[in-house]
């Protein structure tokens, strides 16, 4: 298993803990040997044992709503000692027929979603590494079993190409 892989499965595990309904939160991820010789006592608040190779993750400052995340990870810009970043953020999806039906208006959308009985909330975990490595979890509200959660590098791609893009580098003159 991959270090992203397990720390984003980590974060899962941390977070299926905790109760729904919670504000996004980001993780920078940064390599623990890095961490040890940078801040030494927080590397052992955090229980780091000297020499191991994980990534550890650091929770960042609280993000806006749910609804501007997205915004919010383009004005991200990480220094280099933070190898990658991590997302646990909750959604609501819909079955694809209810798709079309989806008012135009983001109050009422939301509320459609809110109230559709075929709404399905989530909550997913996506990790991205400079390198282009990716992985996520995702839990469905409905199936609370550590086995049913959904691996993969692939399961969330949008978000992935998101938390990806805070590790460019800003084009000139922006």
């Amino acid at each position: 298993m991959s270090l992203l892989e397990e720390v984003v499965l980590d974060l899962e595990r941390h977070w299926a803990g905790k109760e729904w309904d919670a504000p996004p939160c980001l993780y920078a991820l940064v390599r623990s040997t890095e961490l040890r010789k940078a801040e030494p006592d927080l590397a052992d608040q955090l229980g780091l044992q000297p020499g191991a190779e994980t990534l550890a993750a650091l929770e960042q400052p609280e993000l806006p709503d749910q609804d501007a995340v997205e915004d919010a990870l383009a004005s991200i810009a990480w220094p280099e000692a933070v190898e990658g970043c991590a997302l646990v953020i909750e959604r609501v999806v819909l079955p694809p027929e209810a798709e079309a039906e989806i008012p135009e208006d983001e109050d009422e959308a939301a509320a459609y979603a809110a109230s559709h009985p075929g709404r399905e909330d989530v909550r997913m975990v996506v990790g991205v590494l400079r390198d282009g490595a990716r992985h996520a979890a995702v839990r469905l509200r409905r199936h609370e079993a550590d086995d049913e959660v959904l691996t993969g590098p692939d399961l969330v791609p949008a978000l992935a190409e998101a938390l990806a893009a805070t590790f460019e580098p800003d084009e000139p003159g922006h």
